[in-house]
């Protein structure tokens, strides 16, 4: 089991977990992890995702499938100067 994710979706909250749902949701990343995996902000709480597929920076929205980060669908602003 992954750091961080429930042992199927009994802990998961709402109508929606982006560990075993059919669809992708949309979380923000929130620090990078070793073997392309990243900690990211549900919304619900916190859960670690793979990020593999796609090349995600902290602070970047990401759409995420069973685990896995499909793509980057907005540029975080983490550490962006005026």
């Amino acid at each position: 089991m992954s750091e961080g994710l429930p042992a199927g979706g009994e802990h998961c909250a709402g109508d929606v977990c982006i560990t075993c749902s059919d669809m992708a949701v949309e979380v923000r990343v929130l620090r990078l992890l070793e073997d392309q995996m990243a900690v990211v902000d549900t919304g619900a709480g916190e859960e670690t995702v793979s990020v593999a597929l796609v090349s995600a920076a902290v602070g970047d929205t990401i759409l995420v499938h069973a685990r896995e980060a499909i793509a980057v669908v907005g540029a975080g602003t983490m550490g962006a100067g005026p």
